[in-house]
């Protein structure tokens, strides 16, 4: 059964991956605020199929600590999940990505109407820079920046290095960062077919002030608090691999 749900559920994904990225394509030249409003829709109904198909619903802690204005989302990374439910939880945001993912048929089409930091992430300070450039400009304009610092999806009980990108725009353009853990990945695993149902666990942390510190120590204030509420959530013991 858990299989059939599974197959049921990569064929509404699949097809309505389609779907998105032929609006998107068709209505790129309609003003951000509309496409993000479709690219939220696209989200809503994966988020729903999962939990109608497979089981997997949510719970979300500390809506409260979502700040006026634009800021910096730092998201645990652990599942596919979370790229679509963060669009649920915050306002119109962009995402810090891998250049690669652009170069994806369909998904990559319709993600780059959706204004994203591409970067190539082995080109170091050129990649900084791209982050501090255009992370800056979408902020200005009121778009919050996502960013998974741990730069890949990390399979639940493991936490990898820190990447230094976030917390120097944060640095930069001086505006908060909010933290966000999660323990998706004990339901839907990286580069897993099979859905496991049961309960996400989402905390969005207190939001940081960035103006005045280092991108060390808000890297910093933002990994300890991640560090000590994932053990919180999740059920699998963090084990290290800095």
């Amino acid at each position: 059964m858990q299989f059939i749900r599974s197959l049921l559920f990569s064929a509404a994904m699949i097809s309505s991956t389609l779907l998105i990225t032929l609006l998107l394509v068709i209505f790129s030249p309609l003003p951000f605020k509309f496409r993000s409003r479709l690219g939220r829709g696209y989200a809503w109904f994966i988020v729903s199929a999962l939990k109608v198909l497979c089981g997997i619903k949510y719970q979300v802690r500390g809506r409260e600590n979502i700040p006026e204005g634009a800021a910096i989302i730092l998201s645990k990374h652990q599942s596919s999940w979370e790229t679509y439910a963060l669009q649920l939880f915050f306002p119109s945001q962009v995402w810090v990505l891998k250049r690669e993912l652009m170069w994806v048929p369909f998904f990559g089409w319709g993600m780059a109407t959706l204004k994203p930091i591409a970067i190539d992430r082995g080109s170091g300070r050129k990649a900084i820079n791209q982050i501090i450039e255009k992370g800056k400009q979408r902020l200005d304009a009121g778009i919050w920046v996502t960013i998974f610092p741990e730069g890949t999806r990390i399979a639940p009980g493991e936490h990898k290095r820190w990447g230094i990108g976030g917390a120097v725009l944060a640095e930069s353009s001086g505006y908060p960062v909010v933290p966000v853990a999660h323990n998706a990945g004990e339901f839907w695993g990286r580069r897993s077919f099979l859905k496991k149902p049961g309960t996400i666990q989402v905390v969005i942390g207190p939001p940081i002030e960035t103006k005045g510190l280092k991108a060390t120590e808000i890297n910093r204030k933002a990994e300890d608090w991640m560090k000590s509420t994932m053990a919180e959530i999740s059920s699998i013991e963090t084990k290290s691999s800095d």
